[in-house]
């Protein structure tokens, strides 16, 4: 992105004003901190399942402090290009730089490189959160107890201060009154809600969202994307998949659309969205009524 597009994306924001957020997030955002430093680079990035190639060559950015929507038509990419951004799904070809750090990979003695080893990635998972569809809390754990969990057993912290840094999260998803409850006794909204704060205890660098709302029921969904919004305008890094397109209009800072394994289109969520340039963003996004 540069100097002049970057502009255009911040002035976009601004003139959003509350409407889309109350609190400005990063000033510096967009025109000096971030420009030349990526957060997150992504380049040349290939998957394929059998003779299927899922992703043809995907690069892009993130700064720091940005929220990027990912949108599309179903079986487009959006899903498999996120989980081969911590290496849940390992692709054929290209890198993923975190902080300008390879993801997944290591050198090898022949020049080359290797996939990494669950445990030698299990440092660079905690720096990138995931958020999933399904909720995969303990049933037989609390609320505390699986916001914790990983602290505990990951991090090595002592189960005192991991319940207390476990409150703290669950305070900013607004459900520490249901500290002490079980997933069963809690609503589909609730139990995500939980599986964002578990995620935020691991104080990672970037938060992945992978169609977090798509498997809730519709008066549900609500509370989920209040929590994201609220993280946005934290100013939180995140990368979101959702086919809640009007939320990712108002709470992504860029959007990315994707089809058939390709980028299609991407720039300030606005302008690809209401002033999409390419036929196939409109015609996705007339058919999904946005």
């Amino acid at each position: 992105m540069n100097r002049g597009s970057v502009f255009l994306a911040w002035r976009h924001w601004v003139s959003r004003g509350a409407a889309a957020r109350t609190v400005p997030r990063h000033p510096q955002f967009c025109l000096e901190n971030h420009v030349n430093h990526p957060l997150l680079q992504v380049s040349g990035l290939r998957k394929s399942y059998g003779p299927a190639e899922v992703l043809k060559g995907i690069s892009f950015d993130l700064q720091k402090g940005e929220t990027l929507s990912l949108i599309g038509p179903s079986g487009s990419g959006k899903s498999t290009c996120l989980r081969c951004l911590n290496f849940l799904e390992k692709p054929q070809a290209g890198e993923v730089l975190l902080e300008s750090k390879r993801i997944g990979q290591l050198p090898d003695r022949k020049g080359g490189w290797r996939f990494m080893t669950d445990t030698e990635l299990a440092p660079q998972r905690r720096e990138i959160g995931m958020v999933f569809q399904l909720f995969y809390l303990w049933p037989h754990l609390t609320v505390r107890e699986n916001v914790a969990l990983a602290s505990i057993k990951a991090a090595g912290m002592r189960r005192d201060e991991a319940h207390a840094l476990a409150e703290e999260m669950l305070d900013k998803v607004h459900l520490r009154h249901k500290a002490d409850a079980y997933p069963e006794q809690l609503s589909g909204g609730q139990q995500q809600r939980v599986a964002i704060a578990r995620t935020l205890a691991q104080k990672p660098k970037l938060i992945l969202f992978d169609e977090p709302t798509s498997a809730l029921d519709p008066e549900l969904v609500g509370e989920v994307l209040g929590v994201i919004r609220e993280l946005a305008e934290e100013g939180r890094s995140m990368i979101l998949v959702t086919h809640e397109i009007r939320f990712a209009r108002d709470v992504a800072d860029r959007v990315i659309f994707m089809d058939g394994g390709h980028i299609v289109e991407e720039g300030p969520a606005a302008q690809v969205i209401d002033q999409p340039r390419r036929e196939r963003t409109r015609s996705f996004l007339g058919q999904v009524g946005a």
